[in-house]
């Protein structure tokens, strides 16, 4: 199996001069954890959902503000800290050739919850997360149980 058989294609991304309120915007409402860092679309790092929460800082620093609208409601108000500042730099990425193993691997390996997928010039073309990959054994290891019930059971096909 294949990097490219289980990585998400449509990757929301940053650039490294947006603000972190873009970050927080993309985290928060698509409900994703990694974004690419491009330039030019080539991959120049990443953020987490981790690194932004850092940024923030614990909920009694002022950092993140919920102040009046006027409305009744609240609207969260973020410092004006460039994406660059949080980033990590010399992002580990693998290719949509890669084996799904040695990605798994990589991830491991560095304690990482996300890959940056790239083509031969260093262009994002997905990401493949974790998630991704639990997904993908999920299915393998229900069937290889579903595989076993039925040979204990002394049936050997469905």
């Amino acid at each position: 199996m294949r990097v490219e058989d289980l990585m998400t294609s449509k990757v929301f991304t940053v650039e490294q001069h947006d603000l972190i309120d873009r970050v927080f915007f993309l985290i928060h409402y698509e409900r994703i954890r990694h974004l690419p860092v491009v330039e030019k679309g080539k991959v120049i790092g990443i953020v987490s959902d981790r690194d932004l929460y850092k940024a923030l800082g614990p909920k009694s620093n002022s950092n993140a503000i919920e102040a009046p609208t006027g409305t009744g409601t609240a609207e969260l108000h973020v410092i004006p800290k460039k994406v660059q500042h949080i980033m990590h730099r010399g992002v580990i990425t693998v290719t949509p050739e890669t084996y799904a193993s040695e990605a798994a691997a990589k991830m491991a390996e560095n304690k990482i919850g996300a890959l940056p997928v790239v083509d031969k010039d260093n262009k994002l073309v997905g990401i493949l997360s974790s998630t991704d990959i639990l997904r993908v054994f999920s299915k393998i290891e229900k069937a290889s149980e579903e595989r076993e019930k039925r040979i204990s059971a002394g049936v050997s096909h469905k």
